[in-house]
């Protein structure tokens, strides 16, 4: 795992989190610029998907990652992070570690994320079905047949963004190990969070995109205590890859109500 970092260390610090089996810059590289003005931006490239270790790390599990992350917030942070944001399966991440209380987080943003669990049979199962195709778009850059005979008919801006996370377009992930992909993807599924979740002094804000359904909604509400609902008219992530400036408008709101 590494943490890339932009911006004075003396502003406040935020922290940024990917989603499954997505690079760092593909996900983050539009509001790193817009970020890094006003905040010690640090984001996290998980181990096992970053280009700078060649291929020879592997992405373990959730928990260990988790430890990973809340090590460096230890030692580069002080332990504590004014915020953190966490896109997609980042949210899992965001929610494991106001959960186990390692690490303070002024205000914790959780990125849409679909929070899915499940158990072991039914996670193994998911998991040997998408890793074929997951590591076949990011040894070349292309979707299977059968995906992309699907996706040509709902061609859309935000379609093409969702699929640039994952490789589709480049081939600059072929580094990714099918372990790598199957420990993520898994691994997330079985990872409990506890109801209720919260932490003193620690605001949680969900930016809850409608047009992934109601169910959602319910979960947010599940696992967090009190959080604060930010709806959006959108698809998962959708604001992060399509509306950039209104991302980071947003992100600075959170920061400047909720992070004491």
């Amino acid at each position: 795992m590494r943490v890339y970092t932009y911006g004075d260390k003396n502003n406040r610090s935020i922290m940024l989190i990917p989603g499954t089996c997505c690079h760092y810059l593909k996900t983050f590289g539009e509001v790193i610029p817009l970020l890094s003005d006003r905040y010690y931006v640090n984001v996290v490239s998980f181990t096992g998907f970053d280009e700078n270790a060649g291929g020879s790390e592997t992405f373990i599990s959730e928990e260990d990652e988790c430890k990973r992350i809340e090590d460096y917030i230890i030692e580069k942070l002080g332990g504590s992070v004014d915020a953190v944001y966490g896109c997609s399966l980042g949210g899992s991440f965001v929610g494991l570690m106001i959960q186990r209380k390692r690490v303070h987080i002024g205000c914790g943003i959780i990125g849409s994320s679909d929070m899915d669990q499940a158990g072991v049979l039914t996670a193994t199962i998911q998991s040997r079905i998408v890793t074929p195709m997951l590591y076949k778009i990011m040894q070349t850059g292309e979707l299977p047949r059968i995906l992309r005979k699907r996706m040509e008919k709902n061609q859309s801006e935000y379609m093409d963004k969702m699929l640039g996370l994952f490789g589709v377009g480049s081939n600059d992930m072929r580094f990714v190990s099918k372990k790598s992909i199957y420990n993520q993807f898994y691994t997330d599924l079985i990872t409990p969070l506890d109801d209720g979740i919260s932490a003193e002094g620690t605001t949680i804000c969900v930016f809850y995109a409608r047009k992934m359904g109601g169910k959602y909604i319910d979960r947010y509400k599940k696992y967090f205590k009190n959080p604060v609902i930010i709806e959006q008219d959108m698809q998962h992530e959708e604001l992060l890859a399509c509306y950039p400036k209104d991302w980071t408008a947003l992100v600075d709101d959170c920061v400047r109500k909720y992070c004491i």
